[in-house]
């Protein structure tokens, strides 16, 4: 049967156990390839299903910024004001998001996400009557708890999608989703213009305006627990009921995550790539505003390019990061990583010292794209990390974005003590700093940066580790096992060239 999404070969539907799947797969019912446009259950449905709701939660989360100076003048909001609610807006998701991977490993992908989305929604209605700066900064904290729904889009991602293809899966996913910080800087304007013409007063407008980002969650997340479905083989209760998924202990899996220090250097790098993402969305339209004396549609549009760019600045990151791992395996991951973010920290110091409209626009888009593939290469690697543990350590990286923003808005753009263009570039000195970390990450079967694998090491050792004997002889970490055997490329090209293992089934030909 053709298929809109898949590539130019055609590849017959494999048959598993569990269903028959329009995509090939690996041993552990993973796809093997992506097909963009395709709506295939349940891999590429899972990819639309998770990137959309993450869109809308980035559209809801950043409402406010592109009609700041409208809510601005009609709550008499100080700049205090505005910086202690930019940071509310996304300190909150911190701590959610480290929930939400707990949440994913013992729940679900699924059930996780349109949770947190459906509950979040009544901030954003509530943002249309508000009345004072402390309304508006509860408002603005309870909405960017919905950022953590980032959280299971990786999650689900890493687990519908082989290693081969995981980093263009959850870069696409991550990028698009992200999109929404910039969509929402055009789609917020143009709907209060279309209000207010209609013959709202500017009060009126937009208040109004916010019900269509609250809409538009409340429908995601229906989608999301209608349509969508935690693993290839099937939801999690259904699987653990049938005895064909081991339900795992909060405890444990904690422990294999906080004791794995890749996971804490990934939030840390993770803090001043995304961290700056969102510092960036909540401050740039007011400073272009600001600073260049443009009006407030000019404003939303020169921000909006910020976000929109990770159309194909993300995506191009996990893309990548996958190309660099069929060259040279983890380490090219790690170093591609590090390269992009280092040109990433460079341009936001160049940004900051800008004093040209249009040499500032330039030299933002460049960054833009920078930062936000050094994202997209982040979770090309956090796939990695963990089996066991994988929700938790995606959670830990995602919170770690939200801590870099907390911190940044905190130091350099909270009260009068730095002028922006000032904040821009320290942030970008911070970028330098907190990326040298990554010299550190390596993995014992694969190497790091400057050292190369362990003799004698391996990738079955190294996720089986993290279960104990018993574990091991009840067959619990097969799934682990089966990952290692597909992730045989992280070795690099000099170690082994083989693909991830195909399903018994799953045709060898064309």
């Amino acid at each position: 049967m053709e298929d809109s999404g898949k590539s130019s070969l055609h590849v017959e539907s494999s048959a598993v156990e569990g269903g028959h799947f329009k995509l090939p797969v690996d041993s552990e019912q993973k796809a093997t390839e992506f097909w963009l446009f395709s709506f295939a259950k349940p891999h590429m449905r899972a990819f639309h299903l998770s990137w959309f709701s993450f869109f809308c939660c980035f559209v809801s989360t950043f409402a406010a910024p592109p009609l700041l100076p409208l809510i601005r003048d009609n709550l008499n909001l100080t700049t205090t004001d505005i910086g202690n609610a930019g940071i509310a807006s996304v300190s909150g998701a911190v701590f959610a998001r480290l929930a939400m991977g707990t949440a994913c490993d013992l729940v679900g992908p699924r059930l996780a996400s349109a949770s947190l989305t459906l509950l979040t929604a009544p901030a954003v209605y509530f943002a249309s009557v508000i009345n004072s700066a402390s309304s508006y900064l509860l408002v603005r904290f309870f909405t960017g708890f919905s950022l953590a729904s980032f959280v299971s889009t990786q999650f689900w991602m890493s687990s519908m999608f082989s290693p081969p293809v995981v980093g263009v899966a959850n870069g696409i996913a991550g990028g698009w989703g992200n999109l929404g910080g910039g969509a929402t800087q055009l789609i917020m304007p143009l709907v209060y213009d279309l209000i207010h013409h209609i013959g709202s007063t500017s009060f009126t407008a937009w208040r109004i305006a916010f019900f269509i980002p609250g809409f538009m969650q409340t429908l995601s997340a229906i989608a999301v627990i209608a349509l969508g479905q935690d693993l290839p083989n099937g939801n999690y209760r259904k699987l653990e009921k049938a005895g064909d998924k081991h339900k795992d202990s909060f405890r444990k899996v904690f422990y294999h995550a906080v004791t794995n220090y890749r996971g804490w250097i990934l939030a840390l790098t993770y803090g001043y790539c995304f961290g700056v993402e969102l510092t960036i969305d909540n401050i740039i339209a007011e400073y272009f505003y600001d600073k260049f004396n443009v009006n407030l549609r000019t404003a939303g549009i020169i921000a909006a390019s910020f976000g929109l760019a990770n159309i194909i600045s993300r995506p191009g990151g996990g893309f990548l990061s996958d190309w660099m791992s069929r060259r040279y395996g983890m380490r090219g991951r790690l170093w591609s990583l590090w390269v992009v973010q280092v040109v990433g920290g460079v341009l936001c110091i160049v940004l900051g010292r800008m004093n040209n409209l249009s040499a500032s626009i330039i030299v933002m888009v460049l960054f833009s794209f920078f930062v936000q593939a050094a994202c997209g290469l982040t979770f090309g690697v956090v796939p990695f990390v963990s089996r066991r543990s994988l929700g938790m350590i995606s959670g830990m990286t995602g919170g770690g974005g939200n801590v870099g923003a907390v911190i940044t808005q905190l130091i350099f753009f909270k009260g009068s003590k730095y002028s922006k263009e000032t904040g821009i570039t320290l942030m970008g000195v911070m970028i330098l700093c907190c990326t040298l970390p990554i010299t550190l990450i390596y993995f014992p079967q694969w190497g790091g940066l400057f050292c190369g694998p362990r003799p004698k090491a391996t990738a079955e050792d190294y996720y089986a580790a993290e279960w104990s004997e018993d574990e091991k002889e009840r067959g619990y970490h097969s799934a682990s096992v089966k990952f290692a055997e597909n992730s045989v490329r992280e070795g690099g090209r000099r170690r082994d060239s083989s693909p991830a293992v195909p399903a018994d089934d799953t045709p060898s030909h064309a």
